[in-house]
């Protein structure tokens, strides 16, 4: 590793204070240029970085890529290592609606839950625990037991190291309740295995995908979702998810948008005139 790059790292991880799995991110995309074209990344052209880009097909991968060589050259830049600012530019990628499920959906996916037993209970919890939190599944998994207090849920291993607090819904504190009272463990930690141990991603995964054949994220897009198309104020869903930023929360708006398309197509006497 060069040492403009290690002093990149040092300066997002220190100064920045980014997120431990950002800095790995960072440190993985910027490492293969240097690795890949056997010399600092400092010293390398733009030409040859790009090339080193075109085994490369994936758009949503060079743009990573591409970010995290901007980055460093800004930094490199601000810092007078380079006299010249590079910048690349990025290819456009169509926004996607994220999939998401209705509130009829998952109440249908809830009943398929045997409650006779302490797993059924921890399941059933767990799934109306994330969609009526909106936690992410990494989030979900690191909260503990005193870290909900009555129907507010305080979110402290959250992306970014952005603690933030959240009302949860009286129905899924109850169903939390249940669960912990058939358990009988001794632990921490909120979500826990068969042993006791804390629940694993995949587990967490499983429980989803078995109930509602999606991954534990569609759920969160499902919170923001219903939010939204409740009339939610954009800035408190942003707030609610922990979103850095609200670009990143912007995304829901195209939901929006679509069903007030959809309903001046149904409602409306001239969507159906053809003058």
């Amino acid at each position: 590793m060069s040492n403009e790059l290690e002093a990149f790292i040092e300066y997002i991880t220190v100064t920045k204070a980014l997120s431990k799995k950002s800095v790995k991110a960072y440190t993985s995309d910027l490492l293969f240029f240097e690795e890949k074209l056997q010399k600092p990344l400092i010293t390398t052209d733009t030409f040859m970085l790009l090339k080193a880009l075109e085994s490369y097909e994936n758009k949503r991968t060079l743009n990573r890529k591409l970010s995290a060589a901007n980055a460093f050259y800004d930094f490199c830049y601000k810092s007078q290592y380079l006299d010249e600012k590079i910048k690349f530019r990025l290819s456009k990628i169509p926004k996607l609606l994220p999939k998401f499920l209705s509130y009829e959906a998952v109440l249908q996916g809830l009943e398929l839950i045997d409650r006779s037993t302490w797993i059924g209970l921890r399941d059933y919890a767990l799934i109306l625990f994330l969609y009526a939190s909106g936690a992410r599944i990494s989030e979900a998994l690191e909260i503990s037991k005193n870290d909900i207090e009555g129907e507010w849920l305080h979110i402290r291993h959250a992306k970014g190291e952005k603690e933030r607090i959240v009302p949860l819904a009286p129905v899924a504190s109850h169903a939390i309740d249940a669960y912990l009272n058939a358990s009988n463990f001794d632990q921490d930690h909120l979500w826990c295995n068969y042993k006791g141990s804390k629940l694993s991603r995949i587990s967490a995964y499983k429980i989803t995908q078995k109930y509602l054949g999606v991954s534990p994220h569609i759920l969160r897009h499902s919170y923001a979702t219903a939010l939204i198309r409740g009339g939610a104020d954009l800035r408190v869903v942003q707030e609610l998810l922990g979103h850095a930023s609200l670009l990143t929360t912007q995304i829901y708006t195209h939901i929006q948008k679509e069903d007030l398309k959809n309903t001046v197509t149904v409602y409306h006497p001239i969507s159906k005139e053809s003058l």
